[in-house]
């Protein structure tokens, strides 16, 4: 063969991006003076592998000629595609990875805290930045099956926002369930509707999704501590609890019967109006009649819930039957003081616990969740509006002499007043499904929160606003040490705390003005009401945030703030 006919099929081998013709004679070189070759030919003596067809073409990006490459796996994406993995690269040998200059910070997690706080701790942190956990004793041979913990994640969590928990701990709580099943690199996510969560093992693997809709609420403080101390036996590196064992407990917290029947809530409402009653002014005939208005009330809200009608239209009509009551009083001339029977009855219905969830939430950095929250608040204080103008609105123009300028009056009997802050309150945990071994703390926490109301609106002469702020503050500064001494949710012991400084007064009094076609003067007193809710609300979240900044008992030496929350 001529040097001639070995260079034809190598030049047609060449691939190159820059291809020129390149003429090539069939005899000898040196027989012809007519061939010409290209200045991209192949140099004489350069051997060129055998390779594709003629009309092959490579990318730059295509392996050099003499790099060995592995043998592509069967199935496997082909060379060059955006989904194929790095060929140099393994999630168990991973390469170093880049430590900045400065270093990463140590973040010491002590293990007698509260997990609420060592798992707030790490959500706040980045995903590289979070310590690594211990290998986990609960899991199975070959590590924990993913979509189970993750559909207990979800179970736990439900159970603790259907029951009023903040969003920020139901997802310390999911954190920490994931966590104590070694799935480390997880993002919970809640909303007010939906919680969701994901895992992803490593850089390189498939993340693993899961989600759940709250579809149901109900108030049970009993199943809230339960899973509280469920959450805290699967945090405790000490305490060997397996999936099925959680699954167990789990089961068991959802079929328990609640603490108390329904006519032991039904009398709670009535004794929590006729203590709101005494405490705006009321004797012992409005104690009764505002206890009876109450009690009707619920029944007919029940009644409602058994048609399945919303929860809105519950709250009107459980409005109406204290009003009508005051309203039928001031028609037969009974010498009694009606405002403080409508008063004790809208006591019963005000939604503080809602309120103050959706403002923690938002101080939190939870703000669709909290404007959810605040939304539902609205709706059901328009529904108690409703209810209450209907019935005042025909009262008026039956001739019921109702003064909106009337002073309840509350700083004549403060003894008195301050028993009937406790009773409101042991009334309220009851309404609330409490442990009851929680009632007699949160009693005690709500006479607190009364008498330093009193020392300093009344016998201080401070505005109620910063009254009641400062009361608030005091009973979540004592809620949240309870709760961390019990390792149990703070809720128990502040919501029920709350009620003898809910403004049932200033709500009735503006819709009174309203009624009698005073909207200016109704809608300060509304403005004043709102006010109040407000002032308690942030006092409860400024007193728990206290506790953790500056008590040293079962918290954490530094709690790094949510970055979310910060204008810019």
């Amino acid at each position: 063969m001529t040097d001639a006919e070995d260079r034809k099929p190598q030049s047609d081998e060449v691939r190159s991006t820059f291809r020129a013709p390149v003429a090539v004679s069939t005899g000898p070189v040196g027989d012809s003076e007519s061939s010409t070759t290209s200045e991209f030919a192949i140099p004489r003596g350069l051997a060129v592998s055998r390779g594709g067809s003629e009309s092959e073409t490579t990318s730059e990006f295509a392996v050099p000629a003499g790099l060995g490459v592995p043998h592509q796996a069967q199935g496997a994406e082909p060379e060059g595609s955006a989904f194929s993995l790095p060929r140099t690269y393994t999630s168990r040998q991973a390469p170093p990875a880049f430590t900045p200059p400065n270093g990463i910070p140590l973040v010491s997690l002590t293990k007698d805290v509260p997990w609420q706080d060592r798992m707030r701790t790490m959500l706040r942190m980045s995903v590289t930045e979070r310590p690594a956990p211990e290998p986990p004793p609960k899991s199975e041979e070959g590590g924990p099956a993913v979509p189970r913990v993750l559909d207990l994640t979800l179970r736990i969590g439900e159970l603790l926002l259907a029951g009023g928990e903040g969003a920020e701990d139901v997802e310390a709580a999911m954190f920490a369930v994931c966590r104590s099943y070694g799935l480390d690199r997880c993002e919970p996510n809640v909303t007010f509707t939906l919680l969701s969560i994901s895992y992803q093992p490593s850089l390189v693997d498939d993340p693993v999704s899961a989600s759940r809709t709250v579809r149901r609420r109900g108030t049970d403080y009993t199943r809230l501590s339960a899973v509280f101390r469920l959450v805290d036996d699967l945090s405790d590196p000490e305490t060997h609890l397996s999936l099925e064992e959680a699954y167990r407990r789990l089961a068991e917290i959802r079929r328990n019967r609640h603490p108390y029947p329904g006519w032991a809530l039904t009398a709670a409402a009535g004794l929590l109006a006729g203590a709101a009653s005494v405490l705006v002014g009321g004797g012992l005939l409005v104690f009764v009649a505002a206890a009876l208005g109450a009690m009707l009330g619920d029944r007919l809200a029940w009644l409602c819930a058994g048609r399945g009608l919303p929860e809105f239209y519950q709250f009107t009509v459980a409005a109406m039957p204290p009003a009508a009551l005051g309203v039928a009083l001031t028609v037969a001339n009974v010498d009694v003081n009606a405002s403080a029977v409508i008063t004790g009855g809208l006591f019963a219905l005000l939604p503080g616990r809602a309120l103050v969830a959706g403002v923690q939430d938002g101080l939190t950095g939870f703000y669709i969740t909290a404007s959810a929250r605040l939304l539902e608040v609205m709706y059901f204080f328009v529904g108690i509006v409703t209810g209450v103008l209907v019935v005042l609105y025909f009262g008026v123009k039956l001739g019921a002499e109702l003064n909106p300028d009337a002073a309840l009056g509350i700083s004549e009997r403060p003894l008195l007043q301050i028993c009937a802050s406790m009773l409101l309150s042991l009334t309220f945990a009851v309404l609330l499904q409490q442990e009851r071994s929680t009632v007699l703390a949160v009693t005690l926490n709500g006479g607190v929160a009364w008498s330093v109301y009193g020392a300093m609106h009344y016998a201080g002469g401070l505005s109620p606003v910063a009254s009641t702020a400062v009361a608030a503050g005091l009973v979540g500064l004592f809620g949240q040490l309870l709760s961390r001494y019990r390792f149990a949710s703070a809720l128990p012991y502040t919501t029920a705390a709350i009620g003898p400084l809910l403004p049932g007064s200033a709500t009735y009094f503006g819709l009174l003005s309203i009624a009698q076609n005073n909207i200016d003067k109704g809608l300060v007193s509304l403005a004043k009401a709102v006010s109040l809710a407000m002032a308690i609300a942030i006092g409860v979240n400024l007193g728990s945030e206290i506790s953790r900044l500056f008590l040293r008992i079962g918290s954490l030496q530094k709690r790094r703030a949510a970055k979310r929350t910060r204008g810019f």
